[in-house]
C-alpha cells in the first residue's frame, strides 16, 4: 500500500520512492475510473412474477340456488363486514384493529425493518471517528527489544552533540480521528439496500395478512356468538312447550285419561332439553371471552354488550368476488411472498458483488507526544492517506458457493410464491364451494322445520282427542328441536362462510392503509 506519512516532523517520511511511483499511478488510474465503476450493479434485476391463475372460478364454486349468489367482478367496498349491515361487527372489527396486539406487533417488526434499511444504506458513506489516549508505557529489559531500549538510553555522545533520549518507561498522549470510505463499485451495497427495502415490504404486507385474519377472526367468532344466543333462545322456547306438555299429561293423569308413563317421559324430556342450556351459555361466553382477548381487553370485558341476544348478521344477495387473477394483488400474503422473492434475488447480487475487488479509503491524522504540552506542536502530527484494494484470490470456495447459496434461496422464494398463489385460489375456490353447498343445506332445513311444526300440532292434537299415545307427541317435540337447532347451526355457518370467503379474498386491510393515509 502506498501512502504518505509524517510522524513527528520527520521529513524522511514524506519523501517518494522511485520504486513505488508504478504502483501510485495505477492508483490514480484507479481513483479516476470510480465514477465510471461506481454505477455498475452486479447481478440478476428483479422483475415482478406472474400469478399462474385459472381465467376464471368453476362452475361448480359459482353454483347457487335461490341464495345469495357470488358473482366474479371486483368488490367495490373493501370493508366487507359492512356488508351485513350489523353495527355491532362493525363496532368490533374497527375496534379490534386499533387494539389487538399481535397487530401491534406487526407494527413493530415493520419499525424494525426500516431501522435496517437505515444501517444497510449507512454503509455507501464516509464513517468518521474521533479518538484521545494517553499510555505509560514499560519494555521488559529483559527482552531483546528492552535491552535495546536500555542500550540506547544509556549512551553518550562527543561534547557539542546529544543523543536523542529513549526513556523507559514512557508516555505517550494521543488524540486524533480516523475517516474511511468503500466505494460501492460493484453495487454490492445498493443490492443490500434494495434487499432491505423489500424485507421492510415483506413485512408491511404480513402486517396486512395479520389485519386480515384478524377481521375474519372477529367476523367468525361474532357470528357464532349470535348463533349459539339464537340456539339458546330456541332451546329456551322448546323448554317452555315441553313444560306445558308436561302440565298437559298431569291433567290428564289427574282425569284418568293419561297415565304415569306419560307424565315421566314427559318431565324426562323437560329435563334432557335443560342440560342443555349450561353448553350453550358455556359457547356464548367462550365466545364473548374471544372477542374480548381480540379487542385486547379482560376476560368479560363485552359481555354487557355482547350479552343480550341478537340475530344472525344475514348475507347480502350479491357477493362480488372478482377473478382469480386479482388475487395477486389482493391478498398480502401473495404480496409479502413477492417481496421476499425480490429481496432473495437483490441478496444473489450481494453475493456477486463480493466475487470482486473492493477498494477503500483510509485517513487517519492525530497528534502524538511524550507531553500534553507539545501536542499543540505541528511536529507532533501524523496522517497517513492511501487506497487499500483487496482481491479475492483464494478462498477456498465460499464465495462461489455463497452466490450458489444465495440462487438456491432465490429460486425456493420463487416457489414458495407459487405455492402461495396456487393456495390462495384454492381457498378461494373451497369457500365458495362451502358457501354455496351451506346456503343450500339451510334451504332444506328450513322446509324441514316447516314440517316438523306441522307434525308436532298434528300429535297434540291427535294426542289430546285420545286417537294415538303420547310417545308420538315426544318424537315429534324432539325432531322439532333438533331440526331447529340444526338450522340455527346453519344460519351461523352460512355468515361464517361468508366471512371466511372474505377473508379468502384477502380484503380488509386496504381499509387500515385509507386510514393511515388521512391522518
Amino acid at each position: 500500500m502506498a501512502t504518505k506519512k509524517i510522524l513527528h516532523g520527520d521529513t524522511e517520511a514524506a519523501k517518494k520512492s522511485t520504486a513505488t511511483r508504478p504502483l501510485l499511478r495505477v492508483l490514480r488510474v484507479s481513483v479516476v475510473s470510480f465514477p465510471f465503476l461506481s454505477g455498475c450493479t452486479v447481478g440478476p434485476d428483479f422483475l415482478s412474477p406472474k400469478a399462474d391463475t385459472p381465467p376464471g372460478w368453476t362452475d361448480t364454486a359459482l353454483r347457487s340456488k335461490g341464495g345469495s349468489v357470488a358473482i366474479p367482478v371486483p368488490p367495490a367496498n373493501d370493508a366487507w363486514w359492512q356488508s351485513f349491515h350489523d353495527a355491532e361487527l362493525t363496532s368490533l372489527v374497527e375496534r379490534a384493529s386499533a387494539s389487538n396486539l399481535d397487530l401491534k406487533d406487526a407494527a413493530l417488526r415493520i419499525a424494525e425493518a426500516r431501522i435496517q434499511e437505515r444501517i444497510t444504506s449507512a454503509a455507501e458513506l464516509p464513517t468518521v471517528s474521533g479518538n484521545a489516549s494517553y499510555a505509560n508505557t514499560r519494555f521488559s529489559t529483559k527482552t531483546a527489544q528492552g535491552s535495546l531500549f536500555g542500550a540506547l538510553g544509556s549512551l553518550k555522545g562527543p561534547p557539542g552533540f546529544s543523543i536523542p533520549a529513549y526513556p523507559n518507561p514512557y508516555d505517550q498522549y494521543q488524540v486524533g480521528f480516523d475517516a474511511s470510505w468503500e466505494p460501492d463499485l460493484f453495487g454490492g451495497v445498493k443490492r443490500s439496500e434494495e434487499s432491505a427495502s423489500a424485507s421492510t415490504e415483506a413485512a408491511v404486507e404480513q402486517k396486512h395478512d395479520a389485519l386480515v385474519s384478524l377481521e375474519g377472526e372477529v367476523g367468525r367468532t361474532y357470528m357464532d356468538l349470535r348463533g349459539a344466543q339464537l340456539k339458546l333462545s330456541i332451546t329456551n322456547e322448546n323448554l317452555r312447550t315441553q313444560r306445558e306438555t308436561l302440565a298437559l299429561t298431569r291433567d290428564r293423569r289427574k282425569a284418568l285419561l293419561g297415565n304415569d308413563l306419560d307424565v315421566d317421559n314427559a318431565a324426562a324430556q323437560v329435563t334432557s332439553t335443560q342440560s342443555q342450556l349450561p353448553l350453550l351459555q358455556r359457547e356464548i361466553d367462550s365466545d364473548i371471552n374471544q372477542l374480548s382477548l381480540l379487542l385486547a381487553l379482560e376476560p368479560g370485558a363485552l359481555k354487557p354488550e355482547l350479552e343480550t341476544a341478537r340475530a344472525v348478521p344475514p348475507v347480502p344477495p350479491e357477493v362480488p368476488i372478482g377473478l382469480p387473477g386479482d388475487l395477486a394483488r389482493r391478498r398480502p400474503d401473495i404480496r409479502a411472498a413477492e417481496a421476499q422473492l425480490h429481496a432473495a434475488t437483490a441478496q444473489v447480487g450481494v453475493a456477486v458483488a463480493n466475487l470482486y475487488p473492493s477498494v477503500s479509503f483510509s485517513a487517519p491524522f492525530g497528534l502524538q507526544a511524550a507531553r500534553p504540552i507539545d501536542l499543540a506542536s505541528w511536529a507532533a502530527a501524523f496522517y497517513a492517506i492511501g487506497p487499500t484494494i483487496t482481491i479475492p484470490i483464494f478462498e477456498g470456495g465460499k464465495l462461489h458457493a455463497t452466490v450458489k447459496l444465495q440462487e438456491a434461496e432465490q429460486k425456493q422464494a420463487a416457489v414458495d410464491y407459487a405455492k402461495t398463489v396456487l393456495g390462495a385460489v384454492h381457498d378461494v375456490e373451497n369457500a365458495l364451494v362451502t358457501y354455496s353447498t351451506e346456503q343450500q343445506h339451510r334451504q332444506a332445513l328450513e322446509a324441514t322445520v316447516g314440517e316438523n311444526r306441522r307434525a308436532l300440532a298434528l300429535a297434540e292434537r291427535r294426542y289430546r282427542d285420545g286417537l294415538t299415545t303420547f310417545l308420538d307427541v315426544l318424537d315429534a317435540q324432539r325432531t322439532l328441536l333438533a331440526t331447529q337447532l340444526s338450522l340455527a347451526d346453519s344460519t351461523g355457518a352460512v355468515s361464517t362462510d361468508l366471512v371466511a370467503l372474505y377473508k379468502a379474498l384477502g380484503g380488509g386491510w386496504q381499509t387500515g392503509d385509507a386510514k393511515v393515509a388521512s391522518k
